[in-house]
């Protein structure tokens, strides 16, 4: 039986989250230096959760709504 990989990843890097919000890599990278963003480290590379990602940016969108 052959496994496929899921369509939706479960974790990306900070290149993608910042496609997937529409904010920079920079902003991706302040909001993990600030600890507003969890993230983790999978060998070299900097992962954060999908779900997190989407928390955060709920998050971000509810304290700046007018």
């Amino acid at each position: 039986m052959t496994r496929h990989a899921p369509s939706t990843p479960l974790a990306v890097g900070p290149e993608i989250a910042a496609l997937m919000t529409g904010l920079s890599r920079s902003a991706i990278y302040q909001a993990i230096a600030a600890g507003e963003l969890i993230a983790f480290k999978a060998g070299k590379r900097r992962l954060m959760l999908v779900k997190e990602l989407e928390a955060w940016i709920n998050r971000v969108a509810k304290e700046n709504t007018r």
